[in-house]
């Protein structure tokens, strides 16, 4: 099967398709006409979801941007808070709609024209939720008739929609073309669960089951997070990942300043402002970004931001955002390669990480370990590296 497709990564790359060698072809295009970019973040992201689902027996969902995941997450219900956080209705959201509420909860901002995946088949309830949000594909192994029209109607019909066959498995050898050359290597087939997170390394070894659970969520999501990157995983879900950085502390930083932004999106103050009539839920999400942002803007990103609101509010200061960030247990960061030196640890504390899992093998692993010891943290050694490129 070949499929045409409107352009390659970039609208001048024609022509570009897509070929499937197998039949009958375990992909199929139910609605709308897929792109080149479109393809990659689905199967991407419909990886993620089905290791998630394999792994921890739960519904999942992943919001993917350029080739990386925004968020991924396993279905949990939802608090009140967090719903009025990412404004989402007031109704009940089958399992597989709060899995994926979650996963692009965990970066609104980013999330914008998602590519979105679920381990399961798509019901009303998703549809529905999916129906308000701006995104460009859905891929899952199945629809509902009635969610499956919901979402036919979206962006004015052209909303593409890929069906998957859950059995489905690749060839072991990969294959790439690059500049005339081909590459191959073995598929990464490595499993991500419990089982790898048996060596610690630090003094506190403390682990709870449900820690446990959000560390495999976190690692999963690396695994099909373009490196270097590391991520920031809360009770099954990621909340902030840096992805694609050539140096990991950045990668760090990046992960753990998301993830502080998602902790404070919850902060009562925050949930309290007051916006002006007519701003969408995009341009609230926005200004909620710039508000949390405001010791680093310039006085006209101010003027701009302040704009938005009927009440002017006042910024959270460093130690009210320290003292809210403090009330959340088990967080968790993990690397999808080794620590070469203490500064991500030390990064990491000021995020009240607990719990830290990386390849291990650096030259400095001891120092590593160490500045972990300093904060309390349990530390793992996976001897597992996931570099995706």
């Amino acid at each position: 099967m070949n499929l045409e497709l409107k352009y390659g990564t970039n609208p001048h790359q024609k022509p570009a398709r897509l070929i499937i060698e197998r039949e009958p072809s375990p992909l199929q295009v139910l609605n709308g006409a897929p792109g080149y970019i479109n393809l990659l973040d689905a199967l991407g992201a419909w990886q993620l979801v089905r290791e998630l689902k394999r792994a921890t027996g739960k519904p999942g969902a992943a919001s993917f941007k350029h080739v990386s995941p925004a968020g991924a997450a396993i279905a949990k219900p939802l608090s009140d808070e967090f719903r009025r956080a990412q404004m989402l209705p007031d109704e009940p959201l089958s399992p597989v709609a709060t899995a994926y509420a979650r996963a692009r909860g965990g970066d609104r901002l980013s999330s914008f024209g998602d590519a979105v995946a679920v381990s399961e088949v798509v019901d009303l309830s998703l549809a529905r939720l999916l129906k308000r949000e701006v995104s460009d594909l859905i891929i899952a192994p199945g629809y509902e008739p009635e969610a499956l029209e919901v979402l036919r109607s979206k962006q004015s019909g052209s909303y593409v929609i890929l069906q998957i066959d859950p059995d489905y498995e690749p060839p072991e050898m990969e294959y790439r073309d690059l500049f005339g050359f081909r590459l191959e290597q073995k598929r990464n087939t490595a499993p991500i669960t419990a089982d790898l997170f048996k060596n610690v390394v630090s003094a506190n070894k403390t682990m709870p089951d449900d820690v446990l659970e959000t560390m495999v969520v976190g690692t999963i999501a690396l695994k099909y997070t373009q490196s270097n990157s590391v991520g920031v995983a809360y009770d099954g879900q990621v909340i902030g990942m840096g992805a694609g950085q050539q140096s990991r502390v950045h990668c760090t930083r990046l992960a753990c300043d998301k993830a502080d932004k998602w902790m404070l999106q919850l902060h009562p103050r925050v949930l309290a402002l007051d916006f002006k009539d007519g701003l969408s839920r995009q341009d609230k999400t926005n200004l909620i970004d710039q508000y949390l942002l405001w010791d680093q803007l310039s006085q006209a990103e101010i003027n701009y931001m302040l704009s938005g609101f009927r009440t002017p509010p006042q910024p959270l200061t460093r130690k009210e955002r320290a003292e809210w960030i403090a009330r959340f247990d088990g967080l968790c960061l993990t690397s999808d390669a080794f620590f070469p030196f203490r500064d991500s640890i030390d990064r990491a504390s000021r995020s009240n990480i607990r719990y830290v899992a990386h390849p291990g093998g650096s030259l400095r692993d001891a120092d590593v370990t160490a500045a972990a010891d300093e904060y309390g943290m349990v530390m793992f050694h996976t001897g597992l590296r996931c570099f995706l490129h």
